[in-house]
């Protein structure tokens, strides 16, 4: 008899532990503020956030050929173009409400991808020059695009110690990564675990009725991120001389930009105010996305077949 096939929740890595956060400070928000070592970790958001960084960017490789870059950098660039234009827009002429997302909910959904999405994607569909691309495509990965975004455009509150000092723990981790084998060995084998962690922590600063008021909107983010900005990455990667297949990879909405809020509102807090909102609707963007990235992918990879385009040709 066949088996069944196992259901595999989209971002259970971070999702799960969020929920399980989620649901105790929901329910016994007092086992939270018990003290010893439980609380600070409740409540330290900022400190997981950049370890988080750290051991992202020691997965991070920068060994790729002319091709493979040229490609990862035209599809992410295109999408936290898309993201950023989007977000400012929103911010500036609707006065920061768009059915329910702010800018900091758009540029931290649509900047980032799932890479390791991207690369199971392209291993199926696409040819070595998309696959190489996502040593550049990571490089976008943590709130460093958010901040950049907001605070040039004088919606945040943000020095450049500050910005720099975000991104620094993710550039020493890629910098170590890099030069010693045995540290990025090290450090991508911890990544899963400081995830789930981050993602306790997170789920345990939000209740399920803020998930609740994120439902819909978060699922529109989800939607707009994988339509409008596929589209716009599917269109530069083929005016770029790519089948398509790397823009329509790279329209999810990586695990990680769940903690971009929180790292934001820990520089401004004038952001602290959105940062559970834009947490929930990060999330929904991240399992919707999950679901329609590969749907886009296949569909362009079976328009290219129908007109003779063989996507995994180099």
């Amino acid at each position: 008899m066949q088996k069944a096939k196992k259901f595999k929740i989209p971002g259970d890595i971070i999702i799960i532990p969020m929920f399980i956060g989620c649901a105790i400070n929901s329910l016994l928000p007092q086992v939270l503020q018990i003290g010893g070592f439980t609380t600070p970790i409740v409540k330290g958001a900022g400190p997981l956030v950049g370890a988080f960084l750290f051991f992202i960017g020691g997965t991070i490789s920068l060994k790729n050929t002319p091709k493979a870059v040229g490609r990862g950098a035209a599809i992410i660039l295109s999408k936290i173009a898309v993201s950023v234009i989007l977000g400012l827009l929103v911010a500036k002429l609707l006065g920061d409400n768009f059915l329910g997302l702010s800018a900091l909910a758009i540029i931290g959904a649509m900047s980032v991808a799932n890479n390791a999405m991207y690369a199971g994607i392209v291993d199926v569909y696409g040819n070595e020059i998309d696959a190489g691309a996502v040593g550049i495509t990571t490089l976008s990965v943590g709130p460093m695009v958010t901040m950049a975004a907001l605070a040039s455009a004088g919606l945040a509150n943000i020095s450049i110690w500050n910005l720099v000092g975000t991104v620094l723990p993710l550039v020493l981790g890629i910098a170590l990564g890099n030069a010693f084998p045995f540290m990025k060995k090290a450090l991508s084998n911890g990544v899963p675990a400081i995830i789930m962690i981050v993602g306790f922590c997170l789920g345990a600063n939000m209740s399920f009725g803020q998930i609740l008021e994120g439902g819909l909107p978060g699922i529109l983010l989800g939607i707009l991120t994988t339509a409008l900005g596929g589209a716009v990455a599917i269109w530069v990667d083929r005016r770029t001389g790519g089948s398509g297949i790397a823009g329509a990879a790279i329209s999810s909405t990586a695990a990680s930009a769940i903690a971009t809020p929180a790292a934001l509102a820990a520089v401004d807090a004038s952001f602290k105010g959105l940062e559970s909102i834009a947490t929930t609707q990060i999330t929904a963007s991240v399992i919707v996305t999950a679901i329609l990235t590969p749907l886009l992918t296949a569909w362009v990879a079976k328009r290219n077949q129908e007109k003779g385009i063989d996507s995994k040709a180099i």
